[in-house]
């Protein structure tokens, strides 16, 4: 009753607009909530509202997680997706957790050197743009796989909500509409026909976007499951997509895909125990290191966003940074260090070099040895019950490949671009990599989704994740130390601004009024070079406060909203 409720709410703001609103947001949007029961936080109010009327109508967060995935692929499709990939960490109200990948993976017929010219150079743009740079999706095999592990509600009530958003349509936000105007010469130029998201004009505010063909697409997915998708109509319509732009996605490609469940990463900071994901996501692995790096010094002392804590943050990530592009890739493929990487005598041999008065230089700091589309989305959800999850998900960069499958009306992802097109040669993101993360048939790319829990002495205490390509794992890293070190309370730890380093290039990339004027002159002095960029990952958190209550914080750099009761 509560769905059909919220249903009818959606189509009220999707058919009400006589007296359109050019500026505010049609729907309202809640950056900061505290609740008794349960939260949701997504990257956008509509998606918010739908897990949590799945959770009031008995649903557990796993349900609401399934829910929220398909109503982001309809409302917001620069990156929620059916088209793409990701990967979730659940964690059960007793406190057993799990892994599921649902990466997306190499084709069949990929090879090692796919996207080089004949003198073994790198093609521009041939591993961004166009059915090439698709890796066979993962999102509905995982969200099938999850429900069947999971699923409290019956399956088909988990699409209902972003079919009648798809069909009924609703209305867009100042920001979506920038965005969908920003992109309409690549959807032009990527596609052979004209997907929905094409408009003869500008967008506008309050414009409705109506999705018929995602509409038909997600009904057989509610009806027949993986079959739905990955077999049937939509696997014929994918394959015919492929043959008429030079991909090689083939129907057995589709068939043969299997989202999986994996161990997660465990690791201790102080009273905190951290769980995020293993290979191919680099995010735990680096996290941890991270983590582990700073662990021995006095943060809180060193002061927040001071040059001394910044100087040791960064440091740290240079050398995490490094360790990701030479050790880290599909574990499946490639035997990755793991325990060695997250041990405390690595981490304390990694900082042996390190200067409180001087920067590193990342070309005299390779990978130890041993005898990511900016826009990706993130949500974290806790049910009444004390169940959480933290999932993470893309199509890479902004609407992935820019293709739109025709007859089925979803995005494909490009996330053949995260696999080392050339070992050295960095990606769209600047991110280096080498032969851990090569292609390979059927090979997972390595990516840097940092879905995480959080507990604080054995109990639940923080489910926290982001977008941003490879700035995800230092947003996790710099939002958990913001809360754990500096006892900045969530809603500041969110919405402050963001710094971060990868090792290559050189530099600590700073959103604009990030630092102080004399911080930066300090690091300066130090040898760092401080650039100003845009802004830095769009962080999704639930806390559970010491009363019991759950805190949930919207980052403020979209229009990503907070639901709970």
């Amino acid at each position: 009753m509560r769905i059909a409720s919220l249903l009818i709410l959606v189509l009220f703001f999707a058919c009400n607009s006589a007296t359109p609103t050019k500026k505010g947001p049609p729907y309202p949007i809640q950056k900061q909530l505290v609740t008794d029961n349960a939260m949701v936080v997504t990257a956008h109010p509509l998606a918010s509202e739908v897990g949590l009327e799945i959770l009031k109508a008995g649903g557990n967060a796993v349900d609401a997680a399934i829910a929220v995935n398909f109503t982001l692929a309809v409302v917001y499709p620069r990156a929620g997706n059916i088209g793409g990939g990701g990967f979730m960490i659940v964690r059960d109200k007793d406190g057993k957790t799990e892994a599921l990948d649902f990466r997306e993976k190499a084709p069949k017929a990929a090879f090692r050197d796919m996207y080089l010219d004949n003198n073994g150079e790198v093609v521009e743009g041939l591993s961004r743009n166009g059915t090439l740079a698709v890796g066979v999706p993962g999102v509905v095999d995982g969200m099938v796989n999850a429900h069947k592990k999971f699923g409290k509600l019956p399956w088909h009530k988990l699409l209902e909500p972003a079919i009648k958003l798809a069909v009924g349509g609703f209305l867009i936000t100042e920001q979506e509409a920038d965005v969908f105007n920003e992109f309409q010469g690549a959807f032009k130029e990527n596609n052979r026909h004209q997907p929905a998201i094409v408009n003869d004009a500008d967008w506008q505010p309050n414009d409705q976007f109506i999705q018929k063909e995602l509409a038909r697409t997600l009904m057989l997915i509610k009806d027949k499951g993986v079959a739905g998708f990955y077999e049937g109509p939509t696997a014929k319509l994918i394959i015919e997509e492929m043959k008429a732009s030079n991909g090689i996605i083939t129907h057995d490609d589709l068939k043969s895909y299997e989202s999986v469940w994996r161990t997660p990463v465990f690791f201790d900071y102080d009273e905190y125990r951290l769980v995020s994901m293993p290979p191919p996501s680099s995010g735990g692995i680096t996290l941890a290191q991270m983590l582990a790096m700073v662990e021995p010094y006095d943060l809180k002392a060193l002061g927040f966003q001071s040059s001394k804590s910044v100087h040791l943050m960064a440091e740290a990530e240079r050398r995490a940074y490094a360790d990701r592009a030479e050790h880290l890739g599909d574990a499946d493929f490639y035997k990755v260090p793991q325990q060695k990487l997250v041990a405390e005598a690595y981490a304390s041999q990694r900082m042996s070099n390190f200067s409180p008065q001087k920067a590193g230089k990342s070309e005299e700091t390779v990978a130890g040895k041993f005898s990511e589309s900016e826009e990706t989305t993130h949500f974290s959800i806790v049910d009444k019950d004390g169940n959480a999850v933290s999932l993470t998900t893309t199509l890479n960069s902004n609407f992935g490949s820019k293709t739109v499958v025709k007859g089925a009306g979803f995005f494909l992802n490009n996330e053949m671009d995260d696999f080392s097109a050339k070992p050295g040669v960095p990606n769209q993101f600047g991110l280096v990599g080498n032969e851990a993360n090569a292609v390979e048939p059927e090979k997972r790319m390595l990516s840097s989704m940092t879905p995480t829990i959080i507990e604080k002495n054995g109990e639940l205490f923080m489910v926290v994740g982001t977008p941003g390509g490879s700035t995800i794992i230092t947003s996790v890293f710099q939002v958990f130390l913001n809360v754990a070190e500096f006892g900045l309370p969530l809603k500041e730890a969110v919405h402050n601004k963001r710094f971060h380093h990868q090792w290559l290039p050189d530099k600590i990339f700073v959103e604009e009024n990030t630092l102080s004027p004399e911080v930066v002159k300090e690091l300066e002095n130090l040898g760092h070079v401080v650039e100003k960029r845009d802004y830095i990952g769009r962080v999704e958190a639930i806390l559970r406060l010491p009363n019991g209550k759950l805190e949930g914080v919207a980052d403020d750099r979209g229009d990503d909203s907070a639901s709970g009761y």
